[in-house]
């Protein structure tokens, strides 16, 4: 499920999916054939290609719709988004990467997909790297790490040096290092010790002045001080591992 996802829109072959995974071709085929009939993988009118199905859409929303912290958040999504009039993430750190739970889209910069269940290496990313920097330098994978844009970190001394600053200002940027034209502010949400979610603020490179980026640090910084203030301790009465 986790390979056809990370495809996209690109289907995949039986013979494909048998060599990623190392699975015998009649092993593969008897399950995607098992999986089809359930919703979770979707075939062709030929059945030779393969793709996510909607069943793993279905699942991906009840675990947005039952998690008690996306629910406290998202109204602060909207508050922040109309007061800057910028793009508003929440993100959840999943590994090496961050997945992203909820976004309000400015309407000044349309995005033709939403990000919303999709994920981003966390050193190239202001959701991430604020992340980060609430764990020891210790804890960080050893590069090198993906290149998004000519501006990610590829190195370990490099993420940890900007995780230092991170931690000096309380909050984390991104310039231009996971999507080019693109600087974003990310802020922890500490009601997790060490925090795994996180709140960011994205901004076209061309509409960033030193007196916007102030008034968003500001903004943002209230935004986390009141989810914080709100969300339920544990992630409610369930305390997931």
């Amino acid at each position: 499920m986790e390979l056809l996802a990370a495809r996209g829109d690109r289907p995949a072959r039986l013979q494909e999916l048998a060599a990623e995974l190392g699975v015998p071709r009649s092993s593969m085929y008897a399950l995607l054939q098992t999986l089809i009939a359930h919703g979770w993988v979707r075939t062709d009118v030929t059945g030779s290609l393969y793709g996510i199905g909607i069943h793993a859409l279905l699942t991906g929303t009840s675990y947005l719709d039952s998690d008690p912290r996306v629910r406290v958040v998202r109204p602060y999504l909207d508050e922040a988004s109309e007061a800057l009039g910028e793009t508003i993430h929440m993100g959840r750190l999943d590994g090496r990467d961050v997945a992203y739970l909820a976004t309000r889209e400015s309407h000044e910069y349309l995005r033709t997909i939403s990000r919303v269940g999709r994920r981003l290496p966390a050193h190239a990313g202001a959701l991430g790297k604020a992340l980060l920097a609430e764990r020891p330098d210790a804890e960080l994978p050893e590069g090198p790490y993906e290149a998004l844009t000519p501006n990610s970190h590829t190195s370990r001394e490099s993420l940890a040096a900007d995780l230092a600053r991170t931690r000096a200002r309380g909050w984390s940027e991104d310039r231009e290092e996971g999507v080019p034209g693109i600087v974003g502010f990310g802020f922890a949400l500490r009601y997790d010790t060490p925090a795994q979610d996180a709140i960011s603020c994205s901004v076209p490179v061309a509409r960033l002045t030193p007196e916007h980026e102030e008034r968003i640090v500001a903004v943002m910084r209230e935004i986390r001080a009141k989810i914080e203030a709100t969300a339920p301790a544990g992630a409610g009465s369930v305390h997931w591992r």
